[in-house]
C-alpha cells in the first residue's frame, strides 16, 4: 500500500491518501457504493433541496457508461483531437 495525491477544493489542493479503493470513483467503487446501499435500504434520505424523500432501497441503479471508443476527442484548448480508446463499463 503507497500513498498517492487527490486533488481538493475545486483542484485548488491536494492531500496524500492511502492507496485504497473506498477513496475511488469508478467499477471498484461502484461495487462498494452497491454494498453500501443494500446494507441500508430502509434508510431514508431527503431529495430535491430536501423537499423529497425516499428509501435508499428505491433508488434507481447508475447506468453503465457507454463507449465512445473511436470517436473524436478535443484536446489541448480544441486546438487538436484524437480517437477515444473509452470502452465503457
Amino acid at each position: 500500500m503507497g500513498k498517492i495525491r487527490i486533488r481538493t477544493g475545486r483542484g485548488t489542493g491536494t492531500i496524500e491518501v492511502d492507496e485504497d479503493a473506498s477513496k475511488w470513483s469508478g467499477d471498484e467503487f461502484r461495487k462498494i457504493q452497491e454494498a453500501r446501499k443494500k446494507a441500508t435500504a430502509n434508510r431514508m434520505v431527503h431529495t430535491g433541496r430536501g423537499t423529497g424523500s425516499r428509501k435508499l432501497g428505491d433508488m434507481p441503479e447508475p447506468k453503465a457508461r457507454p463507449s465512445t471508443e473511436g470517436m473524436t476527442r478535443s484536446t489541448g484548448r480544441g486546438t487538436s483531437s484524437r480517437k477515444s480508446r473509452n470502452k465503457g463499463s
